[in-house]
């Protein structure tokens, strides 16, 4: 029996995935599609409570006697008087907590799952359709150093934190629907509680390791005249060849003012659900957005409303990075072929380093010609 050559073998499986994927795609919607059920907001479930052109709750017609008014101050939490220092003492009703509870188990549960396993397929099919890759001819074999030892522990620190916070954080948001039904309550309850200590103190190192990568870091990633052309050609997708690019082009641009940002954004909503009721950071915002614009956004939020919002904030920032963290780990490690070593032992092959970072090659090049020493990075070297 002849056996096929590995080529051979390759292509034949790469057709049965393109015509799999499309299949599983299409059968996973139909699925989706089937069970979603719209969940009803707070709104829906208590119209009644609410006054209707002018009436006013409770279906009398004396306004005076209602006293409304007064009860919609306390279903928004007003605080009543009260001569402590704690000012949360004086709290009687807080009905917004509702939709912050029915947001939080509906909706934002369905389409951050939604989001999380829509990256995955997204890049199954991805990777069916375009495979990996891979440098034109092969490698070359010989290496030019591309992340010095302090650029890989800075970005060591910031993934392996973030990926402590992401498994903590999902497990807070998801882990009453998918874990305690499979563990019971009590080993829940434990893993639980561990994993709330792990993420309040791993989030310092993740907060260190993202001031460290901003300051290594910034000097690349300022945009320039390159990344338009980048941008035009899909980052080699579209045209021929792979359009030149510095030390960072376009796409590593992006993602690294995305984890800049929404990573600033996590960890300022996370300080304020570690130190409860101290900031007030959602009504400053809404205040000077209504001052800006001339919009009418509700600024006097009471303290719990503020963690309520800081609560669905940092949900949602976290989930984006996870799905944009999720496609970043699969360019530098299944998608392309040559890109991991860059940040296990820093060293890249050369004709990768050609075919996507052009100039910067050029500029490490020519800093060695000029000066005799080493530059970025160093000089030409056998791969082991």
């Amino acid at each position: 029996m002849n056996q096929k050559e590995p080529e051979q073998l390759q292509t034949e499986m790469a057709k049965s995935l393109r015509k799999a994927v499309p299949l599983f795609l299409m059968a996973i919607m139909v699925l989706a599609f089937l069970s979603f059920q719209p969940v009803a907001s707070f709104a829906q479930v208590s119209g009644a409570d609410k006054p209707i052109a002018g009436t006013t709750p409770g279906g009398t017609d004396n306004a005076a006697n209602s006293s409304a008014e007064m009860w919609r101050k306390i279903r928004r939490g007003v605080q009543a008087t009260t001569t402590g220092q704690n000012k949360m003492s004086g709290q009687l009703m807080q009905s917004e907590g509702n939709d912050w509870r029915l947001t939080r188990t509906g909706p934002m549960l369905m389409y951050s799952s939604w989001a999380i396993l829509g990256i995955i397929m997204l890049l199954c099919l991805f990777f069916a359709l375009r495979g990996r890759i891979r440098v034109e001819g092969g490698l070359a074999g010989k290496t030019i150093k591309r992340f010095s030892t302090i650029e890989r522990l800075a970005h060591w620190l910031l993934a392996s934190s973030f990926i402590c916070l992401a498994l903590t954080g999902l497990n807070l948001m998801f882990g009453r629907t998918v874990l305690m039904p499979l563990l019971g309550k009590d080993a829940f309850s434990s893993i639980t509680i561990a994993g709330k200590f792990i993420h309040n103190y791993v989030a310092f190192a993740f907060i260190a390791a993202l001031v460290m990568i901003l300051i290594l870091w910034f000097v690349h990633n300022i945009p320039n005249r390159h990344d338009v052309m980048w941008f035009l050609k899909g980052g080699g997708i579209f045209g021929s060849g792979h359009p030149a690019a510095r030390k960072f082009n376009a796409g590593q641009k992006v993602l690294f003012w995305i984890i800049i940002l929404c990573g600033a954004s996590i960890s300022l909503s996370g300080w304020a659900l570690m130190n409860p009721f101290t900031l007030s950071m959602f009504g400053g915002t809404f205040e000077l957005v209504n001052q800006i614009f001339g919009t009418t956004y509700q600024a006097d939020l009471s303290l719990i409303q503020e963690q309520q919002y800081q609560s669905i904030w940092h949900a949602l920032m976290a989930i984006f990075l996870i799905v944009v963290v999720i496609a970043h780990i699969y360019i530098g490690t299944l998608g392309m072929e040559g890109a991991i070593s860059a940040m296990t032992s820093g060293d890249v092959d050369i004709k990768w380093a050609r075919e996507h970072h052009s100039l910067w090659v050029e500029e490490v090049e020519a800093s060695e010609n000029t000066t005799g020493k080493k530059g970025d990075g160093e000089a030409l070297q056998p791969a082991e």
